[in-house]
Order: C-alpha cells, then structure tokens, then sequence
C-alpha cells in the first residue's frame, strides 16, 4: 500500500526549504499509520502566502483574516470516497500559509520544518475527522496525538534547534 500525497507550491514569498517535501509525506504517512487508516490515500498540500490564504478562509469559513492552515476533508457522513481510476481515498487538501508558518517558527522558537511538521499532521487529524474547536477534551485529544506523532518523527514540543535538512 503506498500513499499519494501531491505538494503544490503556489507562492513566490517565501522560498521553500530543502527536504520539505519529504518532510511532508512523512508527516502525512506517520499521521495515516498512528491513526489506524489501511487504505491507500491520497492527500493534496498547497503552499500559500498569507494573501492567499486570507481570500480562501474568507471565502470558505466567512473569517476574513490570516491563518497558518486551512482543512478541507473530502468525507461524508463519515464514508470516504475511492477514487475509482486508482483505489485510493481522497482524503482532501491541506492549504498552508508559508509566510504564517515562518512567523510561528520565529516566534515559538523552533525550526520551520518543526513549524511545517506540526501544521500537515494537525491538517491530516482534521482530514481524518479530528476537531479541536468546541475546545474541551476534544482539543486536549488532538493536541496529544498530534505530538505524539511529532514526537515519533524526531520533532518533539520544545525542542528548539535548527534541523539538518538532509537528515529529513
């Protein structure tokens, strides 16, 4: 079983670190195989600036401001949908401001991969029907897997040092 995850890069702000991609896929792959899901996926990833994400959180979710990451699940009722062509499930796209990101990494003190890390598998959670906005137990829920994931990966919370993108 091999997963699909298709990375778009629709910005020219920030350029994009070496080793990103991979980064991403493992994130994306660790994310699929700690939450149990079997079936071959495919995820799409799109680097944004902060403009752009601005116009689709408006246009989507009514909210006219920046934010780091948008979610869109392809689910319904719970079903996802094979692709027929390919025998994977489409789980949706997961939208990132760079430029937000780089501003989160300067200001929590870590790494833009650890930054862009923790952003695709929150994304993948939400992917998976994982929510965190009626806060509560369900936010402290999420909040474990997603650094148990991280921590899997080699990028625990609070560590603060800059990564060797070739070891990625």
């Amino acid at each position: 079983m091999s997963n699909k995850v298709l990375i778009t890069n629709r910005q020219q702000k920030v350029k994009i670190p070496t080793g990103t991609r991979l980064l991403i896929r493992r994130c994306c792959n660790a994310t699929l195989k700690n939450e149990g899901f079997e079936l071959p996926a495919e995820i799409s990833v799109s680097f944004v600036d902060n403009e752009e994400i601005k116009k689709i959180n408006t246009e989507y979710r009514n909210k006219p401001v920046e934010t780091d990451v948008l979610s869109f699940p392809l689910f319904e009722n719970g079903e996802y949908k094979i692709t027929p062509e390919t025998g994977m499930v489409t789980l949706g796209d997961i939208v990132i401001s760079i430029e937000k990101a780089v501003e989160q990494a300067n200001m929590f003190g870590h790494s833009l991969s650890r930054e862009i890390a923790f952003l695709t598998v929150h994304s993948m959670l939400h992917l998976l029907g994982h929510h965190h906005e009626e806060g509560g137990i369900q936010e402290v829920h999420m909040r474990e897997r997603e650094e148990s994931i991280l921590k899997q990966l080699g990028l625990p919370r609070g560590l603060s040092y800059v990564v060797d993108e070739d070891m990625i």
